[in-house]
């Protein structure tokens, strides 16, 4: 049938037969507690269907490119999953060249289509959930024939409510509240709706859930560095975007600009955006040209600059980085959320906004300032304050940027995603996409010297200087990435890094850590214990020893010879997870030259261990200490390779006795909880939350892949695609800690937040976790292939 109409049908499914047939040979279970626990090569079933009826690009209209934005970021983490279609709202005769996502259109003005829409969706087997982005002026003039319609609908409902409007007369109370009852979930953006909901419609708080307006990744760049390029030069750059209509009272900034510019006369309003559509069609270009007059009126011609186009998205959201001041200065006060300034402090723009419920929530006096609407007058006081304090401006863009970490698409398509996977009882089961393989921020931390200690956000902070952990590990890393990929590009890292670990050594074979940009070893180094430093930099040459076969030999040579040199003083080490590092790097190293007196020192190594293990292990707490500490999956990890080379079973049951305890502690039926950097956790008391880092997630995934291989668990393959997907969202947040934009990893999982800071440890922990189980993507195609074939 024809798109056009309404009742076009979507015929992209297989067989369901034969997805059955496939299902039943491979015999995979699936119940709520095995959410996650199935890998991403084993889902069988066919994504389930989600309807979006909203207005759709290239429609130009917010919601269209809202719904649009939501789409993609629930196809780039949920594929799998989720298959996503979409219902296109039409306002008028207006026909579009939609997407293929574009399963139906509904023309809102003819009654008749909204029955017709409802009778489709009830026989189509393939939805599951229909999800509405609901805004009054959609369905104005068919009032009762939507109603009907929402009633009318078979499958579980959830409506997104654009606009709460307070104080409403009984006929709009009556409408949302019959609007409410026949759905399952409703959505608001702000508390402050959600507060509206349950206080003027009587909503329930059950039913109601606040998922924030999603907001674009950046990879930051330099202002100065933008403003070049778009030929701004140093000039002040004030800024606001959207789609042009009297609503934005634009004249409220060009009637303050005379007071900014008398202050800084080298201040630039960028005015982005075309004239809205709807707008144009009522009332041509008259409120531009109306702006046009005003600005030559107060002869600010070099002071105005008006954009009008829209931006492709990469262009905006540098636009944004680039300006010094964002301004939101709309003339309704029942505006309920605004994605404008919300874009804006998700690319560290300092807001200064009219107080509209979305910013009296967000905006708040570590993060935004606000002014009266139209008080032109306010606007420039508080304008040029904060022109004249950098300091202040710096400070409200960083604590906006980490309010505004929640609300990225990625995060905003997890909270939709499990509201799905709630609604559907048992019928979804959610599987996260893995990124690809981003070596981006790796390779921007990295210079001719080695990898930077530390980012702001997601640039280098090049007066953290090096250090020999990040290093090693970024050997590791890259040594992984060349046997993994066959990428000849590693090779330029692998020297680097091997590079640095060279200078560290000293000439009694112990290594040195810290390292400034100047390359002088600094005071921290003689007054921290550097033992850890010492272990790893013995695992990453050991580990880069075992790929004699693949790496340049006279490289394997020197490396050896760095070995051996550092070797005499392991026996000396007795911190314990420093001692672990050390017996995975003489592992490694005996499993490719077999030397006698490394086999000794493993042992040596691996019976401290296990004595500590023997006298802290009790029936409840089968562990090496007593406390659970950092890094803890390296100690059974050690055990395992202990064992390997030298066929002791006591190792062999440390290992496995120990590794099971651990994962006992930090798994549960929501995924992995590593043990906080707040405090350890201690025995026989509870554990602290909060405060997970990468580097423990990524040790877990890496000892589990490490089981597996020896003992072919599936349990340990289930927990370490359970313990990577941490990274992706599943966690206690259900946010991203890795940014698939920048390809870095943020520094930590806090309570309320996640550290924004995207730093050498932990990129290079994600990293290793993300190469772990990439060795298992071949199983996953070979599934995918015969899923296809039949």
């Amino acid at each position: 049938m024809d798109k056009k109409i309404v009742l076009n049908h979507y015929n992209g499914n297989a067989n369901k037969q034969q997805q059955l047939e496939v299902k039943k040979s491979l015999r995979i279970a699936r119940t709520s507690k095995e959410r996650g626990l199935i890998q991403p090569q084993a889902k069988l079933s066919m994504p389930a269907e989600i309807l979006l009826i909203t207005s759709y690009p290239p429609r130009e209209c917010g919601i269209a490119t809202y719904s649009q934005d939501l789409i993609q970021a629930l196809s780039n983490k949920f594929s799998q999953s989720l298959q996503l279609k979409v219902c296109a709202l039409e306002s008028g005769e207006d026909t579009f060249s939609y997407p293929e996502e574009v399963k139906y259109t509904l023309k809102t003005f003819l009654p008749d289509g909204y029955a017709k829409l409802a009778n489709a969706i009830n026989l189509d087997p393939d939805i599951q959930i229909v999800l509405i982005q609901h805004e009054f002026g959609f369905f104005a003039s068919q009032q009762q024939a939507f109603l009907d319609f929402i009633n009318q609908l078979t499958k579980p409902l959830v409506i997104v409510f654009h606009t709460v409007l307070p104080r409403p007369d009984a006929s709009l109370k009556t409408a949302v509240q019959q609007i409410a009852a026949s759905c399952a979930s409703v959505i608001v953006m702000t508390h402050n709706s959600m507060g509206i909901l349950t206080h003027d419609y009587d909503v329930s708080r059950d039913k109601i859930s606040v998922i924030a307006h999603g907001t674009h990744l950046v990879s930051f760049v330099s202002r100065a560095v933008l403003k070049k390029k778009y030929a701004l030069g140093n000039r002040k750059i004030l800024t606001t975007f959207g789609l042009l209509s009297r609503g934005k009272s634009i004249e409220t900034t060009i009637e303050a600009l005379p007071q900014i510019v008398s202050r800084f006369p080298d201040a630039l309003f960028l005015v982005i955006g075309k004239t809205h559509p709807e707008v144009v069609k009522n009332d041509g270009e008259e409120y531009r040209e109306s702006l046009e007059e005003k600005v030559k009126a107060y002869g600010l011609e070099n002071h105005v600059q008006f954009i009008n186009k829209y931006l492709p998205l990469p262009e905006l959201l540098e636009y944004l980085q680039l300006t010094d001041i964002y301004l939101f200065t709309t003339n309704d006060p029942n505006q309920a959320v605004s994605g404008t300034f919300a874009y804006a402090m998700s690319c560290g723009c300092p807001v200064i906004s009219t107080p509209i419920p979305h910013a009296r929530e967000v905006l708040t006096k570590d993060t935004g300032i606000i002014f009266d609407f139209g008080n032109s007058g306010q606007l420039a006081e508080k304008v040029v304050d904060l022109l004249d304090h950098k300091k202040l401006r710096v400070s409200i863009r960083n604590n906006a940027l980490q309010a505004m970490t929640a609300t990225a698409w990625e995060n905003s398509a997890i909270s939709h995603a499990l509201q799905f996977e709630q609604l559907s009882q048992g019928k979804i089961i959610l599987t996260y996409n893995r990124p690809a393989i981003n070596l981006a921020h790796f390779k921007a931390m990295t210079t001719r010297t080695g990898i930077v200690q530390f980012a702001k956000n997601n640039l280098p902070d090049m007066r953290s200087g090096y250090t020999l952990d990040d290093n090693a590990r970024a050997l590791i890393a890259s040594c992984m990435h060349y046997k993994l990929m066959d990428d000849a590009k590693s090779m330029a890292n692998i020297h680097v890094y091997f590079s640095f670990i060279k200078r560290c050594i000293l000439p009694s074979g112990h290594f040195l850590n810290y390292m400034d940009t100047e390359f002088r070893f600094t005071e921290q180094n003689y007054a921290t214990n550097l033992e850890d430093a010492n272990g790893r930099a013995l695992w990453a040459l050991g580990y880069f020893i075992s790929m004699s076969k693949i790496l340049p030999e006279e490289m394997v040579a020197e490396a050896s010879m760095l070995f051996k040199q550092a070797m005499g003083k392991a026996e000396k080490i007795h911190s314990t997870r420093a001692m672990a590092f050390v017996i995975k790097g003489l592992c490694f190293y005996y499993k490719t030259f077999s030397e006698p007196d490394v086999l000794d020192l493993i042992k040596s190594l691996a019976n401290r261990l296990e004595r500590m293990y023997k006298h802290e292990s009790e029936a409840n707490w089968k562990w090496f200490e007593s406390s659970l500490t950092y890094a803890n999956s390296l100690l059974p990890e050690a055990m395992l390779y202990a064992w390997q080379v030298t066929n002791d079973p006591l190792y062999r049951n440390i290992a496995l006795n120990s590794l099971d305890f651990l994962l006992s502690k930090t798994f549960n039926d929501e995924g992995i909880a590593v043990v906080s950097n707040r405090g350890w956790m201690l025995k026989g008391e509870k554990p602290n939350r909060f405060g997970e880092q990468p580097i423990d997630v990524a040790y877990t995934v890496m000892a589990l892949s490490a089981f597996y291989e020896e003992f072919k668990n599936d349990s340990y393959r289930d927990k370490m695609n359970i313990a990577f997907n941490w990274f992706l969202g599943r966690n206690y947040l259900h946010q991203i800690i890795y940014n698939p934009v920048t390809g870095g990893c943020y520094d930590g999982l806090e309570e309320k937040n996640v550290n924004l800071n995207q730093g050498a440890e932990s990129t290079v922990s994600y990293l290793m976790a993300r190469l772990t189980v990439e060795q298992y993507a071949d199983s996953a195609r070979h599934i995918k292939k015969t899923l296809s074939i039949t």
